[in-house]
């Protein structure tokens, strides 16, 4: 054998010792974060002894060595033009920067004002929790990014993150520290539901029965599911593995609605850009409307903004209220009633039209410095505001002033009685958003008028827009409804508007969606009749497109629902919040496009 032959078999063997080992510090590294998570779980989510809690701070510390040692060895031995690198150097990093502080807090024994600061910023090992969960969040979603393709289902994959995340957050809730009084599996998978799906139907309450722990777990269950799983996890695996394949872009362009695959990732940091600044903005008004006296601190007040800011924008509709903003104290402030209002309009219209207003706002901009600066004319861009925004805007329009109108004039004399000129015009302009898919309620809804009630029931079905944070058929899809009835009726074999024609499969999907809607109201509410038909005919309508359209309103039937009753509608809430038609589309395998047809013959209706 030759001198050269010996180098390329050492050579070879080297490569393949190299993988093996990347292979198990891979490995290795999963399972220290699984274990890590497993060992974070069971000590927040149950109470401890000191002495238990000190062995949980040494297992933490030796999960951490672990870590350390598969980060440098996937660091080292990985080639330098794999995606991966910057990920896992961006994790050895945070490992060792705690690692390094935690050494320092331990040595400096002379210098007590170091040592107090730093035990008392990373007392409780808060910054181990926190390195953890940043790694864990990476690996997930670098191990998504490689899971998906461009033969992946979106509509499978959108529909195994809800189911995943509804799981986790039912054992997240069950856990002793969760709750007051603990809380049953079925009560606990309804509440993750109905968070995760951004409903707001609850079967318990949440103000008295969650502790503060728990409301965290139900906050972030709202956040996860509004804006959707695949939205975080392909923005941190995009980012940290530093791009791509064709098929990744192919299914998360599918996934978030973007036309232009070069796009995904500056859409992916707008929409978190867009949702975390439209949410501490609200966090700070409804902090300052809000009463300082009906809290014992400002902690308590900050927790209640930023939970009731990040609820409104989801349009979830979850309270740390009973009466929900019914309360006395609450029910009065208008302030507070504007401003959630405005956060569920927000995040009712939908990210592709806030872009599109966000584009209109940049070129108008623009244009004026231009002017302004004489560096040169006025650039145009035709049609920055495209026919879906202008059908949405004017769909929403529509259904407000009508909500607004009816609740105004119908309630005058009932639910509205009491309440000044104020108060009648911010309670209708309120009831009138709400009632579309968010689910917070001013008033108490056994006092409206049956008439107000089929209103709502409509507003509810129709629900928000498409690619937003609510639920219900969307807008779109009635507006296309209806205009292809008026088509018809003129005899026009297309719909044409704003100088477009809408394509006839958005015509297919509208009347699609419209028929499983109701295909699945109608079984819900048959089979509601039969576990809780003593709850009255009206009232479980009412729940029933209440939850198909994620809105969260009831009658006060809810927590008395049976156990039969309580999956029926949490069936309901994820059909509406997923959609019946996605789910369709996700089992059915896709037909290829054929390539011929059979002979037209039209089909007597009506």
């Amino acid at each position: 054998m030759s001198y050269k032959s010996k180098l390329l078999r050492i050579s070879d063997a080297l490569n393949l010792l190299r993988k093996r080992l990347i292979k198990s510090a891979d490995s290795v590294g999963i399972l220290t974060l699984t274990a890590s998570f497993f060992i974070f779980i069971f000590q927040i989510g149950f109470l401890h002894k000191p002495h238990e809690l000190f062995v949980i701070g040494k297992l933490y510390n030796v999960m951490l060595g672990l870590l350390f040692v598969c980060l440098t060895i996937r660091l080292l031995l990985r080639r330098r033009k794999n995606q991966g690198i910057k990920l896992i150097a961006t994790e050895l990093a945070l490992v060792s920067v705690i690692l390094l502080i935690l050494d320092a807090r331990m040595s400096l024994t002379g210098f007590e004002w170091a040592s107090s600061v730093l035990y008392g910023f990373f007392n409780h090992n808060a910054s181990i929790y926190m390195v953890l969960f940043l790694t864990l969040i990476l690996e997930i979603s670098s191990s998504t990014l490689k899971l998906s393709n461009r033969n992946t289902n979106p509509g499978l994959l959108f529909l195994i993150s809800f189911v995943l995340l509804i799981l986790i957050g039912t054992g997240l809730l069950i856990l002793p520290t969760a709750s007051y009084t603990g809380i049953s599996f079925t009560d606990a998978f309804f509440t993750a539901t109905s968070a995760v799906c951004v409903t707001g139907l609850v079967v318990v309450d949440t103000a008295t029965c969650f502790t503060p722990i728990g409301k965290v777990i139900i906050i972030v269950l709202v956040q996860l599911g509004g804006l959707g799983v695949m939205t975080f996890t392909s923005f941190f695996g995009y980012f940290f593995r530093g791009g791509a394949s064709f098929g990744n872009q192919f299914l998360i362009k599918e996934l978030i609605n973007e036309e232009k695959l070069g796009e995904i990732f500056k859409t992916l940091v707008k929409i978190l850009i867009l949702t975390f600044s439209i949410e501490a903005i609200g966090v700070v008004l409804i902090y300052s409307t809000v009463d300082p006296t009906l809290f014992d601190g400002k902690l308590p007040r900050l927790g209640f903004a930023v939970f009731h800011s990040i609820s409104a924008f989801c349009n979830a509709g979850f309270s740390t209220l009973s009466n929900g903003l019914n309360e006395i104290g609450y029910r009065h402030n208008y302030n507070l009633h504007y401003t959630i209002g405005i956060l569920i309009m927000i995040g009712g219209l939908g990210f592709p039209v806030v872009f599109n207003f966000y584009k209109l706002i940049k070129q108008f901009l623009i244009n004026k410095l231009r002017v302004i600066s004489r560096k040169g004319m006025r650039m145009h861009y035709p049609r920055i505001i495209n026919v879906n925004t202008r059908l949405v805007i004017i769909s929403n329009v529509v259904l407000w002033l009508t909500g607004f109108i009816f609740f105004f004039f119908n309630e005058n004399h009932h639910a509205l009685d009491a309440l000044s000129l104020q108060g009648k015009i911010a309670g209708s302009f309120f009831n009138a958003v709400t009632t579309r898919t968010a689910g917070f309620n001013t008033i108490d809804l056994t006092t409206l008028t049956s008439p107000t009630l089929l209103v709502i029931i409509f507003l509810m079905w129709v629900g928000a827009s498409p690619a937003s944070t609510g639920g219900g058929i969307k807008t779109t899809t009635l507006t296309v409804a209806v205009l292809n009835f008026f088509n018809l009726s003129k005899g026009k074999s297309r719909i044409e508007i704003f100088g477009r024609e809408i394509a006839h499969e958005s015509v297919r999907r509208a009347f699609a969606i419209i028929f499983l809607s109701l295909v699945v109201l109608g079984l819900s509410v048959l089979l509601l009749v039969y576990t809780d038909g003593e709850l009255g005919i009206s009232n479980i309508i009412f729940e029933a497109i209440s939850a198909f359209g994620t809105v969260g309103l009831s009658l006060g039937i809810t927590g008395h629902l049976s156990i039969a009753g309580k999956w029926i509608i949490v069936i309901t809430m994820f059909l509406g919040r997923v959609g019946t038609l996605t789910i369709l589309v996700s089992i059915f395998r896709k037909f290829n496009t054929y390539l011929y047809h059979y002979p037209k013959e039209n089909i007597l209706i009506n």
